[in-house]
């Protein structure tokens, strides 16, 4: 079994086991292999007196900082199964030992030592005796996965271009502008986070350490921020409005604000979709916090259900079913959706279609729907002629004089006119929303063209608007 030995930080941090070790197995003649041979800790080594072997080589060769671990781990396990890895610092919060553990599936044997992290903090004095510590090598993949906060220290910092990535990756976590502490053989001094890989020299021992930031102090912000920051405004001491609002009250604001997302994604103007989405994110974060009060549930529980939902339903990616298109995709959603809801009928489906849900939309929903269970007509075509049949019945309706039956029998044209767009693969939400929004610009450009050869538009004939809307409608679409 190969045994990894932690040398500490500086000469004589190594413990005593970890001393015995060293002497045994110089003695019964085990190879000794050294990570690297620049740091102090490696006059531990020297001053044993025993042979090894140093892997600065596999650094050179390395090319890049995801394989130096792996190829480190390589190197340990060619020497055989009895020989002992020494590593500067604690053995557990070295990559290469990590990558060890993966590469043996856990059959070494770990001797730890002094953490490089403790001299890290010590230089950093921060306030607090919380903090979360993390190699360079990993923080990326830490980033990525929202394992980070602050206070927090990086370690490893080798060189300006690792310094260069985690500038970027805490830049984006905390704001270029942060006030942090570069630190290099135990000594300490405040630069800015976009100063990080500009500094005159990088070791083994660099670091970079941030302390945590007042709510008020920050330029960069995370959905707890939001959250607290809500919290903060629904407290007794909050504002006045904030904490007197209900789920009643603010409801109409979501959807107030996803329809301005829309527009903005329409304007195709990324500043306004940055602003509305934070705007939406709000109503979101609101309703979350409100329902915490009342012990319901809490952010934490939407974030769950949001990611189980979206696992549990894409079983083409997370699971075993197959979908080639986005057709079959949404085939596998609808029936892991069923399943979910406990919706044992069709009818179940058809009737769980939100009613606030705009007509077109609810309209196109449910007629898919039903379309799942086979209730459906065979072409456009065949939807277009059930049109033609549901204006006749509509005109009947009309000319009976009956009001209240000439509005149903108009929803029922508008419902199949819904079915016509349906079957073609339109969205008649979007189709409606964009001819209404047509109309408008029509209708203003025929209306200013009809000011300019001083008509008065409310005395124009029927021809006269009909010929003003042609020539507003061909201008337009040029």
């Amino acid at each position: 079994m190969i045994t990894v030995i932690g040398l500490g930080v500086e000469q004589g941090d190594l413990t005593k086991r970890g001393e015995e070790i060293i002497l045994s197995a110089a003695q019964s003649g085990r190879k000794i292999v050294v990570r690297t041979a620049n740091t102090k800790s490696y006059q531990t080594v020297l001053a044993l007196g025993v042979p090894h072997i140093c892997l600065d080589y596999v650094y050179e060769s390395s090319r890049n900082f995801a394989t130096l671990a792996k190829n480190l781990a390589k190197a340990v396990a060619e020497q055989g199964e009895d020989s002992v890895y020494l590593v500067d610092g604690a053995s557990t919060e070295d990559n290469s030992v990590k990558a060890l553990l993966k590469r043996t599936r856990g059959k070494i044997e770990i001797v730890d030592g002094v953490s490089k992290t403790t001299a890290i903090v010590r230089a950093a004095n921060f306030k607090g005796c919380s903090y979360t510590a993390v190699s360079a090598y990993e923080l990326i993949e830490k980033a990525n996965a929202g394992a980070l906060s602050l206070p927090l220290i990086v370690y490893d910092l080798d060189d300006s271009g690792l310094a260069s990535d985690i500038k970027l990756a805490l830049g984006d976590l905390f704001g270029e502008e942060t006030q942090v502490k570069y630190i290099r053989d135990g000594k300490s001094k405040k630069i800015s986070l976009f100063e990080l890989d500009r500094q005159k020299e990088y070791d083994y021992t660099s670091a970079v350490a941030i302390e945590g930031v007042d709510l008020l102090q920050k330029t960069r912000f995370t959905i707890d921020d939001l959250k607290e920051i809500v919290v903060r405004l629904r407290a007794p001491n909050g504002c006045p409005w904030d904490k007197v609002q209900t789920p009643d009250s603010v409801k109409m604001s979501a959807v107030e604000e996803a329809y301005e997302l829309v527009d903005a994604i329409d304007c195709d103007d990324d500043e306004k979709v940055l602003e509305e989405t934070g705007d939406l994110l709000l109503q979101v974060i609101f309703h979350a916090v409100m329902k915490e009060e009342t012990g319901a549930f809490n952010l934490s529980d939407v974030l769950t259900g949001i990611c189980t939902k979206l696992i549990t339903r894409h079983t083409h990616v997370f699971g075993e079913d197959k979908a080639s298109d986005g057709e079959s995709a949404l085939s596998v959603w609808e029936k892991n959706k069923m399943v979910e809801k406990h919706q044992v009928t069709y009818a179940d489906s058809v009737n769980d279609v939100p009613k606030c849900f705009p007509a077109a939309m609810r309209a196109q929903k449910i007629g898919k729907r039903a379309a799942k269970a086979g209730l459906d007509f065979p072409s456009v075509e065949n939807a277009a002629e059930h049109l033609k049949t549901e204006l006749a019945e509509f005109f009947a309706a009309y000319k009976s004089g009956d009001l209240a039956e000439a509005e149903k029998e108009l929803g029922d044209v508008l419902f199949a006119a819904v079915n016509i767009g349906r079957k073609a693969g339109a969205d008649c939400e979007k189709a409606l929303k964009e001819s209404a929004e047509r109309f408008a610009k029509r209708f203003t450009l025929a209306e200013s063209l009809a000011l300019a050869d001083g008509k008065v538009v409310t005395e124009l004939s029927d021809e006269e608007w009909d010929e003003y809307y042609k020539r507003a409608k061909k201008d337009l679409d040029e």
